[in-house]
């Protein structure tokens, strides 16, 4: 094992090359332009109906409890929490002229968002999922509704908006979209080198990483995406889920790593720039490999986008980016990086708006000028937030409070593995 001088120093020198190769933020610091280009966020909108019941439930009966409505969808949470944080995302999706779709709708018209990109008409039924938790939070079973999201969000719908996939700092995607659309926007993406972020949404929907993978920069998968990810990628069922049920022993982060390190190594040899791996209360793993010269695509490219001056003011003054910079340099030509930030303690209410407003959270930030490090931080400060509400994304994000959050996590995030190959 290398001490910990040792490893800092890789640490400091990968980063050092890193702000060449690697998207560690969306801009070079320079001013906002006045016509702000703004992100894209293609895939679900979907109602969500919430049952948790307020005792054991028992089989084949009712069990009482609280029923809730949520706006949901992957897609729609994380855009939803970007424009909380002072984004504005163009969404592109699909609703129904039904009771679902007239009330997504109307939520996304008064926050001021476009509705240019959301496809309605009479065939379309709103996606629905109905959602039933556990006592503590966690999703115990789910019945989804949403073939509308296939069907209608195609190639040709979004081929409308290639414009805008153009323009943007950043699309992401979620693995809703079927795989001819997922091909189809990523394709216009690459064409105008604009980075793609990768939803897996689900175990099932996560191996559509296949037919897209070589487009992709960033992805977020938990544990059980991960592994059907890079299973879906090798062609083969070589990986298999980590079990965390070791009796009264908790596995160690530097245990887990290790564990989850050779699915990700695969994600990562395919192309995929940055890896963030939700751990749940055990937070996330930010993982990145780069090779020293390589251009192909210019993530720091001088590229008008959308910003909130206010979340970079906060959390720079609280993260402060020297941190992570040192006049150590690398020549190494491949870069291998991995970082645990660890989660916030939380009085949790529902979990399944978490992981979206991670990626939200970070979205933002990204979108914002900030760094990839001070933007997981407060990806995680936003996850935070998502968990204390009975709503997928918060009403409302306190700056302050995302800042100082984010300022917690960033001062314990920890390296775990740094390397440098000639």
């Amino acid at each position: 094992m290398e001490d910990k001088a040792k490893m800092e120093a890789k640490f400091q020198g990968f980063l050092q090359a890193a702000h060449r190769d690697l998207p560690l933020s969306l801009n070079k610091g320079e001013q906002v332009l006045d016509n702000e280009a703004e992100p894209v966020v293609i895939g679900g909108m979907v109602l969500d109906i919430n049952a948790s019941p307020s005792m054991p439930a028992n089989p084949r009966t009712t069990t009482p409890g609280k029923v809730l409505y949520a706006l949901g969808g992957v897609a729609r949470n994380v855009a939803e929490c970007m424009s909380k944080l002072g984004t504005k995302p163009f969404m592109i999706s699909a609703l129904g002229l039904d009771m679902a779709g007239n009330l997504m709708l109307e939520h996304w018209r008064s926050a001021g968002l476009s509705i240019e990109g959301i496809q309605r008409h009479q065939h379309i039924e709103t996606a629905i999922v109905c959602n039933i938790f556990d006592g503590k939070g966690e999703l115990a079973a789910a019945v989804a509704s949403v073939e509308a999201l296939e069907k209608f969000l195609t190639p040709e719908w979004i081929e409308k908006f290639k414009s805008d996939i153009c323009s943007a700092p950043v699309l992401m995607v979620d693995a809703n979209l079927s795989p001819p659309a997922l091909v189809a926007c990523c394709q216009m993406a690459a064409e105008c080198e604009t980075p793609v972020w990768f939803e897996p949404v689900s175990v099932a929907k996560s191996k559509r990483i296949a037919s897209v993978v070589q487009y992709i920069s960033f992805t977020s998968p938990n544990e059980d995406e991960l592994v059907a990810m890079a299973n879906a990628l090798s062609c083969r069922d070589k990986y298999l889920p980590v079990q965390r049920d070791c009796g009264s022993t908790k596995l160690s982060t530097e245990l887990l790593f290790q564990m989850l390190k050779p699915a990700i190594w695969v994600l990562l040899e395919k192309g995929i720039r940055v890896v963030v791996v939700t751990l749940g209360s055990d937070g996330i793993f930010l993982c990145c490999k780069a090779r020293h010269g390589f251009k192909s695509i210019d993530f720091l490219r001088s590229k008008p986008h959308s910003f909130s001056r206010q979340l970079y003011n906060a959390v720079n003054s609280s993260c402060p980016p020297s941190r992570f910079v040192s006049s150590l340099r690398s020549n190494g030509s491949s870069m291998f990086l991995a970082v645990h930030f660890p989660a916030l303690s939380a009085s949790v209410v529902r979990l399944t708006g978490a992981g979206d407003c991670l990626v939200g959270g970070t979205l933002s930030s990204f979108c914002a000028g900030l760094d990839i490090m001070q933007s997981v931080a407060v990806g995680i400060a936003a996850a935070k937030a998502a968990v204390e509400t009975e709503t997928n994304v918060p009403a409302e994000y306190v700056l302050a409070k995302i800042a100082d959050d984010a300022r917690s996590v960033y001062f314990d995030a920890k390296v775990l593995f740094s390397e440098s190959k000639l």
